[in-house]
């Protein structure tokens, strides 16, 4: 097989398990909770601790790629992960998980910040496409597949194995990139932007975490505002140090580019809007519907097939047809979906969702490959880590803001309705009903009137944020058709200017 075919399988596989190890430990967080006899604030850390890190030091790793070599950084990153997923499934005590699950993001970040970079110093013409399309097809099945997954391992073989099955296909992957991956790094490689890097993975941290314990600590509590607060002012010493330094790690003049920016608004929007729904969709067919977390997951599969199936064709239709097309139809289809859901009653089955699922699908097949594309050809060749970085974080920001601002509108529409419904709210059950449904308020002993309520006022919470998440997406898709022009494309002539060792 071709070196750049070996790229493109290997690549995929990294981020199709690093995108499922956000999604795939919420189905075992029971059994967590059970087995290490963990407090509720220690399960929300072992979902937190991975999407922090993650996100904080995607630029980072990706600008360090261009720098050392885009390979190296790969393989350092799937080895801090796959030795973090081995940490992870020993671990018989909360914080070592949650230690564990933080490391497991930074090697995450190092696989996922170069991914783009490497299959575009592989791939070039109807090839490129094609790889893109194979490479969106991985992102969207592996954040709507995680359920299905996590509820298959963790019912055959225990939540461990979610984090296990990493090791071996971690190592082999390892072995093989080394073998099959050509290192590929800049002609003249620029010093480390030390300051840059610091003060950017600093706000980038403290920015999500203030988004992620912001409806849980409260969005008016002093370790919240000051989180958000102390993020502004890094973010703005970043600026200033970039805009002075001789070799920034960000190149600022990239937002002058229309291109980059709508690239990046519909990374954020797709994010935000549809992938961010995931979790409540989740929390609805099993909370409300009742499903197991196996039974869950095999609703979602109309979903899941139909951004594979649609993404290497969109991807190969990227070679005739314009990006701006594609971002722009695919992210409509995608908010069509989302209103095609809405509708939701106490009595609906999961077959309401179906319509909306399909819909969805097909336009998030359509969207991620160009998105993938264009996030590589608004950067030179040399700074592709730099573009596959940057992309990458605004992906995970976008979730990490649609989770929190989703949530507090979900959290305060369910306590409304409740109210409105409840002469007198029992203690708790809004917070029961927002994170399970009326199955985590059946669990809490509330009685058959609070949990018809229950579902009525998760149904209201879920119509609500449904019709938002649409309106993210329809925004995402006028900023992607109006901004993404081929202009700001930088051209590959031939193959990467960059060197290999």
């Amino acid at each position: 097989m071709e070196r750049k075919w070996w790229t493109l399988l290997l690549v995929s596989i990294a981020t199709f398990m690093l995108l499922l190890d956000v999604t795939v430990v919420n189905v075992a967080l029971p059994d967590i909770q059970r087995e290490l006899n963990a407090s509720l604030s220690s399960l929300q850390w072992v979902v937190d601790a991975y999407s922090l890190t993650l996100a904080a030091f995607l630029l980072t790793a990706g600008s360090l790629g261009d720098r050392l070599g885009r390979r190296r950084v790969f393989t350092i990153g799937f080895g801090i992960f796959t030795f973090a997923s081995f940490l992870c499934g020993i671990s018989n005590d909360p914080t070592l998980l949650n230690l564990a699950r933080g490391l497991q993001g930074v090697g995450g970040a190092g696989m996922f910040a170069t991914s783009l970079a490497l299959i575009g110093q592989e791939f070039h013409g109807k090839d490129r496409a094609t790889a893109f399309g194979v490479w969106g097809a991985t992102v969207g099945g592996a954040v709507a597949v995680g359920p299905l997954v996590g509820g298959i391992l963790t019912q055959s073989f225990g939540w461990e194995w979610i984090f296990f099955v990493n090791v071996p296909i971690g190592i082999t992957a390892m072995i093989l990139t080394e073998r099959r991956i050509v290192n590929v790094f800049a002609k003249d490689p620029e010093p480390v932007d030390v300051a840059g890097l610091v003060t950017f993975s600093a706000a980038l941290f403290l920015l999500i975490f203030g988004l992620i314990r912001g409806n849980p600590e409260g969005w008016g509590s002093g370790v919240i505002v000051g989180c958000l607060v102390a993020a502004a002012v890094l973010l703005a010493l970043f600026v200033a140090i970039e805009l002075r330094v001789a070799h920034p790690m960000l190149d600022l003049g990239l937002f002058r580019k229309r291109a980059f920016n709508g690239v990046s608004a519909v990374a954020f929007a797709l994010s935000a809007g549809m992938f961010a729904m995931f979790l409540y969709l989740t929390i609805y067919m099993q909370g409300v519907l009742d499903f197991s977390p196996l039974e869950a997951g095999l609703r979602f599969l109309p979903l899941t097939v139909l951004g594979f199936v649609v993404a290497p064709i969109s991807g190969s239709l990227s070679h005739r047809v314009p990006i701006r097309i594609l971002l722009g139809c695919g992210l409509t289809l995608v908010g069509i979906g989302l209103l095609l859901m809405h509708g939701l009653t106490p009595s609906s089955e999961w077959t309401a969702l179906l319509v909306g699922f399909v819909i969805a699908g097909i336009g998030i097949g359509t969207t991620n490959p160009g998105i993938g594309q264009a996030a590589i050809a608004v950067v030179p060749v040399e700074k592709s880590g730099m573009g596959s970085g940057i992309n990458t974080t605004f992906r995970q920001v976008g979730i990490a803001t649609g989770v929190a601002g989703l949530g507090a509108v979900f959290q305060s529409q369910v306590d409304s309705k409740l109210a409105a419904e409840l002469s007198e709210v029992p203690p708790g059950l809004g917070e029961a009903v927002a994170s399970g449904g009326s199955h985590t308020a059946a669990e809490m002993g509330f009685d058959g009137k609070a949990l018809h309520v229950a579902d009525i006022a998760f149904v209201s919470g879920m119509n609500e944020i449904l019709v938002i998440g649409a309106v993210i997406c329809f925004i995402g898709a006028i900023l992607g058709f109006l901004l993404v022009r081929s202009e700001d494309f930088v051209q590959p002539t031939g193959g990467p200017s960059d060197a290999a060792g």
